[in-house]
């Protein structure tokens, strides 16, 4: 039976990859004031000594360290201390992403490779590696894709691509791993306000009001639906599910061609 707890995001293990910045930084500091035993990476020092900083604030144990999720051998290297450190996981998020705009006639085979390493053997690298230290049955695994994967997009050749590759390796971990009671599932964002994608691919103000006007909700997202859409996935009340794609994008699956940046 998984542990129920009074919140989805008390006294877990959490491992999140991408979590010193954006959304990742704000799901990580909420596992952390409701009692969880957070590590995170990325590849900026920087960035980690700032969230480990936060992150300490509330949950004194909590640690990270700079790691490229393309390497491999680091990224196990930094599970296995992080494991040392807090515990068999509860919840390992891979959360990294790489994107910019280009043309695919434009876009350089290392510039591809490049997103393509980060999002998709990215993920691979932190689930697989993490694998040995899950807490079996009950560990929750999320992907951050994105709707790329099921939208083709002008400029974007390369994100679509890599996400379309993220979905499809959620759904097969989750058919392999289910019997030992480990769930694995993603959530695709839709265009969030503030975040780090927004930023390079809809940085004026009319681009962001025009997407968020296509959108059935007709508002852009925030960190905290994100936020809370983990909490959903890691909580009792998703218990019987895995291999899902959960969708909080404001309706954005349901528009017609979606949306185009810049166009």
């Amino acid at each position: 039976m998984t542990q129920r707890h009074e919140s989805p995001f008390a006294g877990r293990a959490v491992f999140i990859a991408g979590g010193t910045s954006g959304m990742n930084l704000e799901t990580a500091q909420r596992f952390a004031r409701e009692g969880s035993r957070v590590a995170v990476i990325s590849r900026n020092p920087e960035r980690v000594d700032s969230a480990v900083k936060t992150l300490r604030e509330t949950s004194p144990d909590s640690l990270g360290f700079p790691c490229d999720v393309r390497d491999a051998t680091a990224i196990a290297e930094a599970i296995d201390r992080a494991a040392e450190a807090i515990g068999p996981f509860d919840v390992v998020i891979a959360g990294q992403a790489g994107n910019f705009p280009c043309a695919a006639a434009d876009l350089s085979p290392n510039g591809f490779k490049a997103v393509v390493d980060i999002d998709l053997l990215g993920s691979f690298n932190v689930f697989h590696a993490a694998y040995a230290h899950l807490n079996k049955p009950g560990a929750s695994l999320i992907a951050i894709t994105a709707p790329q994967a099921v939208q083709p997009q002008y400029g974007q050749i390369h994100v679509c691509a890599a996400k379309a590759g993220v979905n499809m390796l959620v759904k097969c971990l989750a058919l392999e791993w289910g019997a030992e009671g480990i769930r694995v599932n993603a959530i695709s964002p839709g265009p969030i306000d503030g975040s780090e994608g927004m930023k390079r691919l809809a940085p004026e103000p009319e681009a962001r009001a025009r997407i968020a006007g296509r959108l059935p909700l007709r508002r852009l997202g925030t960190t905290d639906d994100i936020v809370e859409a983990v909490g959903f996935l890691v909580g009792p009340s998703a218990d019987y599910v895995t291999g899902l794609v959960l969708d909080c994008d404001g309706g954005l699956n349901v528009v017609q061609g979606g949306y185009s940046f810049g166009a």
